[in-house]
């Protein structure tokens, strides 16, 4: 039996419980005034599905309030089917597909996949690496070829992406104004245990910057040379094939604005991925509890490009 046949993503009453057991795991949460357990499910002939009554403010409220879910009319059940078809693509999936597919207007399937992408941010990262484990660094360019450009002034921009893998762990990828040494520095520093081993390729801005960590060595991908003992970067490499691959086959074209959401999609695929042992099921219910605290207004979002 398909996954997408499971009641909460056919019926509204299920999909309510199912968020609930998700975002309140620890007891039904106020979102006005934050108190645990002192609130009642109303039960009106005309009250709404999934409303309940703050006994301590007062106020009602739904496991919507507060999250990437609040103000929307679309139904829950139809937002459990779009976070489960992005969360289980592994090079994501367009606007225009979910707009087909789930009937919605194109204008709204858009602005889901945003408020999705929003829940799959994960913030601050576990320092990656630590005492006898690799972590990868290297940067990539996202944006078409001058040469595909039907006027040759109308140069597209190239917009530098640099990412640190832990190899069989996690990822994390940035979108930055430069590549220069001054702006890999601290990011590097800020994500990567010092007792770390990186390995990089031969660009002249990890020089200085290596010598911060247990080991440091180079392949020189200029002379043909991609694996040397454990020196490689074959595992950044493998996530920049999924990402291009993803950006350039599926979204076609992403915005400067919108870069840095399309990063947070691809790195919480990877970093919860079947090789890690989540499985499309468990990847869906771990956006799922990511969904609070990050709403998106269309406004803001819409002004911010498309």
């Amino acid at each position: 039996m398909s996954v997408l046949s499971e009641p909460q993503y056919h019926s509204e009453e299920a999909a309510y419980a199912f968020v609930e057991t998700h975002v309140w795991r620890d007891g039904r949460v106020c979102p006005h005034c934050g108190v645990i357990g002192r609130s009642g499910a109303l039960k009106g002939k005309s009250t709404r599905i999934g409303v309940y009554k703050c006994y301590a403010c007062r106020r009602p409220f739904t496991v919507k309030v507060g999250t990437i879910f609040e103000s929307s009319h679309v139904k829950l059940h139809i937002w459990l089917q779009a976070m489960f078809l992005l969360c289980s693509s592994k090079k994501g999936m367009s606007t225009h597909q979910l707009h087909r597919t789930l009937g919605v207007t194109l204008k709204t399937a858009w602005f889901m996949t945003h408020r999705i992408r929003e829940a799959m941010r994960e913030g601050k990262l576990p320092g990656m690496g630590g005492e006898g484990k690799f972590v990868e660094a290297d940067e990539t360019y996202i944006g078409g070829k001058a040469k595909n450009r039907a006027y040759a002034e109308k140069l597209p921009r190239h917009e530098p992406v640099v990412a640190l893998v832990e190899r069989k762990g996690r990822v994390a990828s940035f979108h930055v104004p430069n590549v220069n040494a001054s702006n890999l520095k601290p990011i590097l520093k800020e994500q990567i245990s010092p007792k770390s081993d990186l390995r990089t390729d031969e660009s002249r801005m990890y020089t200085e910057i290596g010598k911060g960590f247990a080991s440091h060595e180079t392949v020189n991908h200029s002379a043909k040379e991609y694996v040397r003992g454990d020196a490689h970067t074959n595992t950044i490499e493998g996530y920049f094939s999924i990402l291009k691959r993803g950006i350039y086959g599926v979204y076609h074209h992403v915005s400067e604005r919108h870069l840095k959401r399309y990063l947070c999609e691809f790195d919480f695929r990877y970093n919860e991925r079947i090789a890690l042992g989540v499985d499309d099921v468990e990847r869906t219910n771990r956006a799922l509890r990511g969904i609070v605290g990050k709403r998106l207004i269309y406004r803001t979002t819409h002004r911010a490009g498309a």
